[in-house]
């Protein structure tokens, strides 16, 4: 027994010390210099107009995102967990695709979509509509990184739902409306505000979007706070806000853990089977829904690659052939393999240390030690609490002799992918039967060679999924870039952002270039990395 501990603590030593250094140590340091030597007291920052519309707005934004999630999402999330047609099992898998594409092409997507020259965006300005003075573009991009994640909660909670309770409730004359809101509603409600506030922390936090799409007016507290340590060396003022943004990240955190533990819990159901559209209500729905689906999360996608396909036509396809891109290219793969491979490492550690511990726990049947299984695991979250900007600005602050340093940078991306990792496998322990790893033990295997020999090939599915989003986030990493990169170390993200900056139709064809190519390169890394999906007989309806 005491075997199981001893291990869960020496793989727990270094993904804690890593995160000790590069998250912990930089947020207290944030808060003493906001703290301590501020001209702007936490509660005067909403006596200035400018950074109090800014804290708004970003709550606000949010906000506003979260409802047109579950609105557009929880019809959706039905059709997809109700409905059974040929090619769903792919429209669940291109689901994913949000979380793989960097959020700088995601951007860019939605310009080539509406902006002044946009595919919709260039006859509305024919008609005097301007959608780069409204907040549209930056929801509309947020809804296209987040409205997948409301949909695939919905799909996975609606397929937990008792089948025996809607029967009976059917029986009892209640119309399908009155069953979902007495019975389904109910069942799914944990799981669609914990997508929600994932939503919220990543609309809040959100930075490429924001500091793209948002403008001078729209701009969030993330984009600000960049300004006002880039532009104006206002460390004081950018530490303040830093501490709100921690503050009400970490308030958001909270509600999700709690919601989070109370899902923990394994229901036992008898789930709906599927059925086929009967009526062509049904077919109109389904039609309807996917038609969402597409102008939401693929439209953007393909509108920039279109206009990389108009650009290699012009002159902007000069840029493929300069040296700064090429550079830009041989950084981000170099940069993205380092943070991988160490993320991977991390990762690893984290969950077989949480597994071991909870082991350890389960045999000694101690109740009281279930709590700290539990923070354990909340740890894997605390890179997505902590936003990019802010473990940059924090770095900067901490480690000032250390900010052109390539460790730092790498370390800094390996910080926000290895969470994915961690997550995955342990998702993947906990499907893992426990008796397979007894039955080893008890043929007198040491943990570690049950570790190697059992518990690591039945979870490198999880494994490879974890690292394929892990990687996603280094190609795409930008906040991290624009703080602690040097002028050589330009990434594509950083090298797009430049171009965005100059101006001339040049330069946005060659942004729109570089931006599919950095898409091609994610897209890439994530099917390599995961290999292909095994289809099962569910995947084929």
């Amino acid at each position: 027994m005491r075997g199981l501990r001893a291990p869960g603590w020496l793989l727990l030593a270094l993904p804690l010390a890593f995160m000790g250094l590069l998250l912990v140590a930089p947020v207290l340091r944030l808060l003493a210099q906001g703290l301590g030597t501020a001209d702007l007291s936490l509660i005067g920052v909403w006596s200035d107009g400018h950074l109090r519309w800014r804290l708004a707005w970003s709550v606000l934004q949010a906000a506003i995102t979260c409802l047109l999630a579950l609105v557009l999402g929880l019809p959706l999330a039905w059709l997809l967990a109700r409905l059974s047609f040929p090619g769903r099992w792919l429209v669940l898998r291109l689901l994913m695709l949000p979380f793989v594409v960097p959020t700088l092409v995601a951007a860019l997507g939605v310009l080539a979509l509406w902006g002044p020259r946009g595919i919709i965006g260039q006859p509305l300005a024919g008609w005097g509509i301007d959608l780069t003075e409204t907040p549209w573009l930056l929801l509309y991009g947020n809804l296209f990184f987040n409205l997948c994640l409301v949909v695939r909660a919905g799909v996975d909670a609606l397929e937990q739902v008792n089948a025996q309770q809607l029967a009976a409730a059917r029986t009892l004359g209640a119309t399908a409306w009155r069953a979902f809101w007495r019975i389904e509603w109910p069942s799914i409600r944990p799981w669609m505000l914990s997508a929600l506030c994932l939503v919220f922390l990543y609309c809040f936090a959100g930075f490429g979007l924001a500091l793209v799409l948002g403008g001078h007016r729209y701009a969030t507290v993330e984009v600000e706070i960049y300004s006002l340590v880039a532009h104006e060396l206002a460390l004081a003022e950018a530490s303040v806000l830093a501490i709100w943004m921690l503050g009400l990240t970490g308030l958001v955190a909270l509600v999700y853990a709690w919601i989070e533990r109370r899902l923990a819990a394994p229901v036992r159901t008898s789930p709906l089977p599927r059925r086929r559209p009967d009526t062509v209500g049904a077919w109109l729905a389904l039609v309807g829904g996917l038609l969402v689906l597409f102008l939401l999360c693929a439209a953007p996608l393909l509108a920039i690659v279109w206009r990389a396909l108009l650009a290699l036509s012009d002159t902007g396809a000069a840029v493929l052939a300069e040296p700064d891109t090429w550079q830009a290219v041989g950084n981000t793969l170099r940069f993205s393999l380092m943070a991988l491979v160490l993320a991977t490492v991390l990762g690893l550690a984290h969950a077989l240390g949480v597994h071991a511990l909870d082991q350890w726990r389960t045999r000694r049947g101690e109740a009281a030690a279930a709590g700290w299984a539990l923070g354990w695991r909340a740890l894997e979250y605390l890179p997505f609490v902590v936003s990019a900007v802010t473990v940059s600005f924090g770095l900067l602050l901490l480690y000032p002799d250390w900010t052109a340093s390539l460790s730092l940078l790498v370390g800094a991306y390996a910080l926000l992918a290895y969470p994915f990792v961690a997550r995955s496998v342990t998702s993947g322990l906990d499907a893992m039967p426990p008796s397979l790893g007894q039955a080893a033990a008890t043929l007198g295997a040491s943990p570690w060679r049950v570790t190697w020999r059992v518990v690591l090939p039945l979870v490198a599915p999880a494994l490879r999924r974890g690292m394929a989003f892990a990687a996603a986030t280094a190609l795409g990493e930008f906040a991290v870039s624009l703080f602690l990169s040097r002028p050589e170390w330009t990434t594509l993200t950083t090298l797009i952002y430049q171009r965005l900056g100059r101006p001339g139709e040049s330069n946005l064809d060659a942004a729109m270039l570089l931006a599919c190519l950095l898409m091609a390169l994610a897209l890439l890394a994530f099917v390599l990395i995961e290999g292909r999906p095994r289809r099962t007989s569910n995947q084929h309806a």
